[in-house]
């Protein structure tokens, strides 16, 4: 275990009882938050975390009930977020695993280094992206986080710390689980180097689905970087129609002779906060259609070479704390799944649903996804992925998210547990074939069912 200084030792404060939720701000628990400051005192927590057991936590930014546990604890390991080791020649960096993903970016890009994958937020821990094996828009060149972690360190329910390298049973089970295996306390990641903090990037719109489809296959492989926001509210031979964005990272070269004077600056833009109240229903068919329409229409047929700051190109939403409350008080759901290649299909049906039954989403976006990595329950496997937000106020939401996992699980895909928070264990299985293996894992090491949570209850994990 790496050593502390004296500086860092400080006291755990008092547990207290909070009402917590994911990023989507539905279903809260209470639950008990330990925030330990020290290596010691996550292993007390561990230890006596009473009868309903424990989870860690982040910075909360799973978007359902992946790091709640109602009427137990909660570990925010926030505190423990030191910086060990860079190294600056070969590229990795040893960090705690409370250290954000934003911190690293800031530490590692002026010594020309980025961290190999980030999803839509730089607000996630580093211990949040190995437990959920986050990815970003270059799986299909990059794969998923855990893929570019060497080692770490995992405390276990008996209190000890372990050292699991890739490739073990122990790794694989962690990579994607959820924090269900222990708590992972330190991580030595492999980062990508970087010229400069700006991306080039190339825009174009798709006419429909199939448009959309054809020029993604075609293409993606000359960009590391690729995304694309989709519209669900348009009809007819609109339907799914979007605005693909790919790129990658810029070379000194192409930077404005101003710019290079700081090529590898990184200070992202901060709007003021989303308003603490909104009405509810201010997202429904009509404001999002218009929206959608808006967007799609302003955006250029054909652009290239643009020069985007890093931030503006991957986290576009950082820039508005608490974007989140956008929804109103209800909240809303965060609903991603993969198909794979050939279930093209099962895509389109899949869109048509959801133009069918007018869903307000305005952050809909639409990725292929690369190999899979070894984590047993990661999300990502070769195909496509469709992530979009739904505000809970929607009428028969429950009844459509129920039929769109019965069309994923046919096609043999799976949804996104990092941001679930409602799919029916009966169906879970046929998505994660090594479901079975994680579960033997975790009764062998965690017998006692030491770490548990809201997810792990609802799916019997």
């Amino acid at each position: 275990m790496p050593a502390e200084t004296a500086s860092e030792t400080v006291s755990e404060t008092a547990p207290e009882i909070v009402s917590v939720t994911g990023w989507g701000r539905t279903a809260p628990t209470a639950a008990r938050l330990i925030r330990p400051r020290t290596y010691e005192e996550a292993v007390a927590a561990v230890r006596d975390c009473g009868a309903r057991g424990g989870i860690p936590r982040g910075l909360g930014r799973a978007y359902g009930d992946a790091a709640q546990n109602a009427g137990g604890a909660v570990f925010d390991m926030t505190g423990l977020d030191r910086i060990h080791a860079i190294d600056a020649a070969g590229g990795t960096v040893l960090c705690d695993a409370g250290v954000s993903l934003h911190r690293l970016m800031e530490v590692l890009l002026p010594l020309g280094w980025f961290v190999p994958v980030t999803p839509g937020t730089r607000y996630v821990t580093v211990g949040g992206a190995i437990g959920a094996d986050i990815h970003g828009k270059n799986h299909h060149v990059s794969g998923s986080f855990s893929r570019h972690v060497l080692s770490l360190e995992l405390l276990t329910a008996d209190g000890s710390v372990r050292a699991v390298g890739r490739g073990t049973p122990l790794f694989d089970a962690t990579a994607g689980g959820m924090g269900l295996t222990g708590v992972i306390l330190t991580a030595t990641i492999r980062l990508q180097p970087v010229e400069t903090t700006f991306m080039v990037v190339d825009t174009e719109r798709a006419s429909d689905l199939d448009d959309l489809l054809a020029r993604l296959t075609a293409t993606d492989h000359r960009y590391r970087y690729s995304v694309a926001w989709i519209d669900l509210l348009a009809r007819g031979a609109a339907t799914g129609r979007a605005v693909l964005t790919r790129g990658d990272h810029a070379p000194l070269a192409a930077l404005p002779a101003r710019a290079r004077r700081a090529p590898l600056s990184f200070h992202p833009a901060q709007l003021p906060p989303a308003p603490a109240f909104v009405p509810e229903r201010l997202l429904n068919r009509r404001t999002v259609g218009l929206f959608n329409d808006l967007w799609y229409r302003r955006a250029p047929h054909a652009r290239t070479g643009e020069l985007q700051r890093l931030s503006a190109f991957f986290h576009p939403l950082d820039g508005i704390p608490h974007w989140n409350r956008v929804y109103g008080r209800g909240g809303f759901v965060q609903y991603q799944f993969v198909v794979g290649h050939g279930e093209e299909d099962t895509l389109r049906r899949i869109v048509r649903r959801i133009r069918r039954r007018g869903c307000p989403s305005f952050l809909a976006v639409l990725k292929r996804f690369g190999e899979a990595d070894p984590g047993w329950l990661s999300f990502p496997r070769p195909g496509w992925t469709l992530a979009l937000d739904i505000p809970t106020a929607m009428p028969g939401l429950v009844t459509l998210l129920d039929k769109l996992d019965e069309d994923v699980a046919g096609a043999g895909g799976r949804v996104y547990l990092a941001k679930d928070s409602r799919l029916r264990p009966d169906l879970l299985a046929s998505m994660y074939p090594r479901l079975d293996d994680f579960r033997a894992l975790r009764a062998e090491l965690d017998p006692r069912g030491v770490f548990t949570s809201d997810l792990a209850r609802r799916l019997s994990l």
